[in-house]
C-alpha cells in the first residue's frame, strides 16, 4: 500500500492544503528573512543599527535602542551566518512539509501533527506569561492545524484496518 491510501474528502482536502500553503507561506517568510540575514555578512553592523536608530528619530542613549545598539554590536559575521543556516533548514522542512500534504503523504501528516503540536505548549506558556490578541491567534490556528491532521491520520488509519480486515 502507498502512503497515499485513504485519502480524505474534499472538504478535508482543502484543510489540508490550506495547511500545505500555510506552510509554504512560513518557509517563504523564514527564508526572506535567511536572506536579509545574510545581506547584513560583511557589513559594519554597528554602523547600520545607528542610522536605523538614527532614522527611527530615537535616542541612542535611551534605554532600549542602547540595548539593540550593544545586542548589534556583539554579533559576528559567523552567528550571522548560523542564523542563516538554521533559517533555511527550517524553511526547507517546511517545503517539504507542503509538498507532502499537497500531495497527499501520511509522513508529511505526521509530520505537520508534530511540529504543530510542539508549539502548543509554548504557545499556551507564552500567552499566559502575555497575553496578546496575536499569542491567541496562532494559538488557535496551530491547534486547528494539529486537530486537522490528527483527524486525517485517524481516518487514514480506520480506512486501512477497513481494508486489511
Amino acid at each position: 500500500m502507498t502512503s497515499t491510501t485513504a485519502l480524505p474528502d474534499s472538504l478535508e482536502r482543502k484543510a489540508i492544503r490550506a495547511v500545505a500553503a500555510f506552510e509554504c507561506f512560513k518557509g517563504v517568510v523564514v527564508l526572506l528573512a535567511a536572506t536579509g540575514v545574510l545581506a547584513l555578512v560583511h557589513q559594519n553592523l554597528p554602523e547600520l543599527a545607528a542610522r536605523f536608530v538614527e532614522h527611527l528619530h530615537l535616542n541612542p542613549a535611551a534605554r532600549y535602542p542602547q540595548i539593540f545598539l550593544d545586542a548589534v554590536n556583539r554579533i559576528q559575521d559567523m552567528r550571522l551566518w548560523t542564523l542563516a543556516l538554521g533559517a533555511g533548514a527550517y524553511a526547507a522542512i517546511r517545503f517539504v512539509e507542503a509538498y507532502g500534504l499537497f500531495f497527499g503523504r501520511a509522513w508529511a501528516e505526521w509530520l505537520a501533527a508534530a511540529s504543530g503540536g510542539i508549539y502548543i505548549p509554548l504557545e499556551v506558556i507564552e500567552f499566559v506569561r502575555r497575553p496578546s490578541w496575536w499569542g491567541a491567534a496562532f494559538f488557535v490556528v496551530n491547534v486547528l492545524v494539529v486537530w486537522v491532521m490528527v483527524r486525517v491520520l485517524r481516518q487514514r488509519r480506520s480506512s486501512l484496518v477497513r481494508r486489511n480486515t
